[in-house]
């Protein structure tokens, strides 16, 4: 018998975070592949004898690779398995959800998203600042900082990133934003534009810092750190 695969967001990191749907199809799976993102205290809500496979993509680490984790998606389920794919976040946003789901339709699979709360609104949560504002940020857009290749992407739209009347979000752009923000400061972004690095969101080792866009880029400029953040810039970064 086939089995059954749920996509299952598990949030920025902090399990009361997740939904209760979340939780429910979490506790009752067969098997859980999971992101290392949503691995510590998530994982303790799985079943307990259920088996745990990371698959998870870091920078700079050696990682599974996409057709590696389809695979065991199809493998697990047609076993028989109720799969959860855990996935931090809401799987929707930069989570490589299209090709997963893509590989269960062409293998006559089931599957279902359980959606969750993204690091964007975790980290402007924690932060105190809304990411609408009304009159001065009617808008708000997710960038990811980086191409398959780990580099800036070069397709980008930069009279709407640029726009000092919006909120943008950067997914994985830390390496990358030295050379964005140049970019968006050409495009008529002021280097004021006040800017949010947040580092491990809803978890002990959460951290906040301010910056300008300007001095964001100075800061990041040949960093060596890997450790996953989100940047914030427009008008409410400032708080």
């Amino acid at each position: 018998m086939t089995g059954f695969v749920t996509f299952v967001s598990s949030g920025p990191g902090d399990p009361e975070l997740m939904t209760v749907k979340a939780v429910k199809r979490l506790g009752t799976a067969d098997v859980v592949l999971y992101d290392d993102l949503s691995s510590g205290p998530i994982l303790d809500l799985a079943r307990a004898d259920a088996d745990l496979v990371s698959v998870g993509k870091r920078a700079g680490r050696p990682s599974a690779r996409q057709e590696h984790v389809n695979r065991l998606l199809v493998d697990y389920a047609q076993a028989g398995a109720q799969v959860v794919r855990l996935k931090s976040g809401d799987a929707g946003i930069f989570g490589r959800l299209e090709e997963e789901m893509t590989a269960l339709r062409d293998a006559g699979i089931g599957f279902e998203i359980v959606p969750g709360v993204t690091s964007a609104s975790a980290a402007a949560a924690a932060a105190a600042i809304p990411l609408t504002r009304r009159l001065t940020a009617r808008r708000v857009q997710f960038l990811t900082g980086a191409d398959v290749t780990g580099g800036l992407p070069e397709t980008l739209n930069w009279p709407a990133l640029a726009d000092p009347g919006a909120t943008t979000v950067i997914y994985m752009g830390k390496r990358t934003f030295p050379e964005l923000a140049a970019a968006l400061i050409a495009h008529g972004l002021p280097p004021e534009t006040p800017a949010l690095l947040a580092h491990g969101v809803s978890t002990a080792e959460e951290q906040l810092e301010r910056f300008t866009v300007a001095r964001l880029a100075a800061h990041l400029d040949g960093a060596e750190s890997t450790s996953p953040a989100l940047i914030l810039y427009g008008p409410l970064a400032e708080g």
